[in-house]
């Protein structure tokens, strides 16, 4: 995802929890083909129904989950009690939560710290309950997982939104969503994603592609802003910031895709829309050989400016949120949409070169991430 708690941060792997290593910081997609908003008149009918694209169905998502928090913002204090632990075992879970977050997320721990404490330790929560189900399909024990384990996973995902948690790391998330307008469905949505990935190696269309990255990351945008909270003299619709998170999300993926694919590509994974590398004139053969060629140069000038498209998109909601929760937001996606850049400076070699943001740049991209965030200045 990613790198995504992007709304969150990026993968990790850790060594005493089970936590992924996350799919946040692997790929990443998004529409942008029309907007990244899809038009509120697709989904304007009620019950079951068809969809024209995953894209509307995703969208369906957005909504329940805007509504979720537009209620919350006008009904302040309804919320359910807390998970019936004692003060001082959520503490302790809490704590961990943010060990984990600084250890393996040092510069999004950072930012966190500017948030309020209640939010603060419930973005820690989120971030590793996210990492431990990433693990479960790109961890070391990856190998032995089987969808029955999943559906496990998912039960205890239901039975920890009710109040019964299984570990200390459940019982922070428990206690979270008792306290914020937290909605199950993207979670369950994540764990659709790792299903995906014990079965799906190659996706046809962007459309294919799009499901995908909202499961793994987009997922994780929507999870976060009741948490992150929409500033309070915010005249953007609810909407519309649920919509930049989610197009974060897919950014964030985006980006992973196009800086894994040699490393995809020697697991015998091609997460690149195949319809599109067949009109660039490429096929997996060419995935597989690796070798830079214009076509490729071509095809991925596209797929970074398109990833771009999403990054843009997302930026006008993060000025929508909390001004605590600004900077953590901004200054991941700042750092991360600099891989595109990298990738560039390697004249598109993904094949053997991986693109990455130096030591440096991620120390002087902070300062400017903090201005923007507290002055408001947006990307022209």
């Amino acid at each position: 995802m990613s790198g995504s708690v992007l709304w969150l941060a990026s993968p990790v792997h850790t060594k005493s929890l089970a936590i992924p290593s996350s799919r946040w910081g692997r790929r990443s997609h998004c529409r942008i083909s029309s907007s990244v908003s899809v038009s509120a008149t697709l989904v304007a009918t009620a019950g079951p129904r068809s969809y024209e694209s995953y894209e509307e169905m995703v969208y369906e998502v957005v909504l329940k989950q805007a509504a979720l928090t537009r209620k919350e913002r006008t009904n302040r204090g309804v919320l359910d009690e807390s998970v019936p632990l004692s003060w001082d075992l959520l503490s302790d879970a809490y704590e961990r939560c943010g060990e984990v977050c600084e250890e393996y997320a040092k510069t999004f721990y950072l930012g966190t710290l500017l948030m309020t404490p209640e939010r603060r330790k419930a973005i820690w929560a989120i971030y590793v309950w996210c990492r431990r189900t990433d693990e479960l399909v790109d961890g070391p024990n990856a190998s032995h997982i089987t969808p029955t384990a999943l559906d496990r996973w998912e039960k205890r995902l239901d039975d920890l939104f009710k109040g019964r948690p299984y570990d200390m790391y459940d019982a922070a998330l428990s206690d979270t969503i008792s306290k914020f307008p937290v909605d199950i469905q993207p979670f369950k949505d994540m764990i659709e994603g790792m299903r995906l990935d014990l079965k799906k190696s190659r996706y046809q269309n962007f459309d294919e592609l799009y499901l995908y990255c909202y499961y793994v990351a987009g997922t994780v945008g929507l999870m976060s802003v009741p948490v992150m909270g929409i500033a309070p003299d915010s005249k953007a619709s609810t909407e519309s910031v649920y919509n930049a998170a989610l197009a974060l999300g897919i950014a964030n993926q985006l980006t992973n895709i196009l800086r894994d694919v040699g490393e995809d590509a020697r697991r015998g994974r091609i997460y690149l829309p195949l319809d599109e590398l067949a009109q660039a004139g490429l096929t997996e053969d060419d995935i597989f050989a690796g070798k830079v060629t214009d076509k490729w140069r071509n095809f991925m000038k596209d797929q970074i400016k398109r990833t771009r498209m999403f990054y843009d998109a997302a930026e006008q909601g993060i000025f929508e949120l909390n001004p605590q929760s600004r900077w953590p937001v901004l200054a991941s996606s700042l750092l991360y949409r600099q891989i595109l850049d990298s990738i560039e400076a390697n004249d598109y070699n993904n094949f053997t070169k991986r693109a990455y943001v130096s030591k440096a740049k991620k120390l002087l991209s902070l300062p400017v991430a903090y201005a923007k965030a507290t002055l408001g200045l947006k990307s022209s």
